[in-house]
């Protein structure tokens, strides 16, 4: 994090660094004038404050986080080539808890999950575990998040949450049976953010060197001691400090009492998930733990709280979505939906370029297509080529040996006409078999038979030749190469086509 303003000794300056002359006094039409729209100071420093505040989280509002290093002391190489996760790597990293339900102001000891989002600043990008305190959810389809966040919520009416809402969406989906037993139980109510283990929660995919893929659950296991808090203790505290787990994990840190957890993994090779006695991608559902032990795979410290609560925090944006090499995806819907949720909510949230927030921006290089948008600070080489499928070779270029992608498992139905199929291979319409990366092909299913048939057949001679006029026209500025390649893509639509926007281009010189 810059600390570009901190420690300054100067004068007080404007936001384009002018020096103020005064914060006490605004500038007026006489003594008891009006105030004139050219104390430009004045009107820079109201109109910042009346936007300081930005949207907050739909769901983990309130919170609180540190940072610190992840150390690896175990060889898990053989389950995933993750540079972050090979024996003796140690990475920066960034830790926020938070409750669920509640908004900002809301107070650290009421009964809910809390939320658990690790992030890790690796070498090769950017990987966020974003889980709660608990090893599963309420639900197992992200089609119903909105609903049942809706459901933990303030009613629209009388601005309160309420719990008839709550047990109605409860006992309305069965499937939440696991996840509030640990609620009501003693998980409701962790003592602090230090006194809490955490969970990956969801099933996630290590891939080797090898290629050889496995389904793995994180754990995260406090050394603290694992400790909570009764409801009359909790109500009593409550009314005491509304954020001592906050201020605990603060005050620790401080004090040079680091917490830490020990970073343990289940590791389910990858086809037994379709014989498993359970559904290994549910996020209602746990491993068993004599099934599939825990791993070591080493421990992260929290050692330096933030420098600024909202540039650090609050402006922090985890995602499922920020894997790297050597980790994926699995078939699990909830996760799967927060792939994309997650990040859409930074969009929105923080905005388009949220990732170049020094909190947000990886600790390794980063080059990419993407460009403008509010808050854009980062740019490439202007020398570049603008898209990734520019013919010259020139600019980033993709790595496909780094994919991070997961392929699929095969998983049952639970309703008609919706199957737990990925975007990661496809179902066969009559046994239900998945195919893992394969795809059927179809004799014409190549870019180029369709748009020559419509050339040749569909088009009359007219529209043909305002077709190749067009063509020639719209290539104006393109360079000996690209023009080469244009004239071979279209002659690979059409052969008397590519012929004459070659010809008339050529006479267009």
């Amino acid at each position: 994090m810059s600390d570009k303003y901190a420690g300054s000794t100067g004068p007080t300056t404007r936001l384009n660094g002018a020096p103020v002359p005064t914060e006490q006094h605004s500038v007026t039409n006489g003594h008891q004038g009006g105030i004139t729209l050219n104390d430009v100071h004045l009107i820079e420093k109201l109109a910042h404050f009346n936007r300081e505040r930005i949207p907050e989280r739909v769901v983990h509002a309130k919170g609180a986080g540190a940072f610190g290093e992840f150390v690896v002391t175990e060889d898990v190489s053989k389950y995933t080539k993750a540079a972050v996760f090979q024996p003796g790597e140690k990475s920066e990293m960034l830790a926020r808890f938070s409750t669920v339900a509640g908004e900002q102001g809301s107070p650290d000891g009421w009964r809910d999950v809390r939320g658990f989002a690790l992030r890790f600043y690796t070498r090769e990008g950017n990987l966020d575990i974003v889980g709660n305190n608990t090893p599963v959810f309420f639900i197992r389809d992200g089609i119903k998040f909105p609903d049942f966040i809706h459901s933990q919520k303030r009613l629209p009416d009388t601005g309160l949450r309420d719990a008839n809402m709550q047990w109605d969406f409860w006992t309305a989906s069965p499937e939440s049976a696991h996840q509030v037993t640990y609620l009501m139980g003693d998980r409701g109510i962790p003592k602090d953010f230090r006194h809490m283990d955490g969970f990956g929660s969801h099933t996630y995919q290590w891939i080797n060197a090898e290629g050889e893929r496995f389904w793995v659950k994180y754990h995260f296991k406090t050394r603290q001691g694992w400790d909570f808090l009764t409801d009359a203790e909790a109500a009593e505290l409550v009314g005491e400090n509304t954020d001592h787990s906050r201020q605990d994990l603060f005050e620790a840190i401080e004090r040079g009492d680091y917490p830490t957890w020990d970073v343990k993994v289940q590791i389910m090779p990858y086809e037994e998930a379709a014989e498993y006695k359970i559904n290994p991608f549910d996020l209602t559902k746990t491993w068993s733990q004599k099934d599939y032990p825990l791993i070591s795979v080493g421990h992260f410290t929290l050692n330096r709280n933030p420098r600024n609560f909202f540039a650090e925090i609050e402006q922090a944006a985890f995602a499922p979505s920020n894997t790297v090499p050597g980790v994926g995806f699995s078939p699990d819907k909830m996760l799967l939906a927060r792939v994309f949720s997650y990040a859409d909510a930074h969009r929105y949230r923080l905005g388009v370029n949220h990732d170049q927030l020094p909190v947000n921006q990886p600790k390794c290089p980063v080059n990419s297509f993407s460009q403008d948008g509010y808050g854009t600070y980062h740019f490439a080489d202007p020398s570049l080529p603008v898209h990734g499928s520019n013919g010259a070779g020139r600019g980033p270029v993709a790595d496909q040996a780094s994919s991070a992608a997961a392929a699929g498992c095969p998983v049952h139905s639970n309703h008609a006409g919706r199957v737990d199929a990925t975007t990661y291979g496809q179902w066969d319409n009559v046994g239900e078999e998945f195919y893992a990366g394969a795809y059927i092909q179809h004799p014409e299913d190549d870019d180029f038979s369709q748009p020559g048939d419509l050339v040749r057949n569909v088009l009359d001679d007219a529209a043909r030749d305002r077709l190749a006029g067009n063509i020639a026209r719209a290539m104006a500025g393109v360079t000996p190469e690209v023009e080469q390649r244009v004239y071979q893509y279209w002659t690979n639509v059409d052969e008397w086509l590519g012929a004459e926007v070659e010809k008339r281009f050529k006479a267009s010189k």
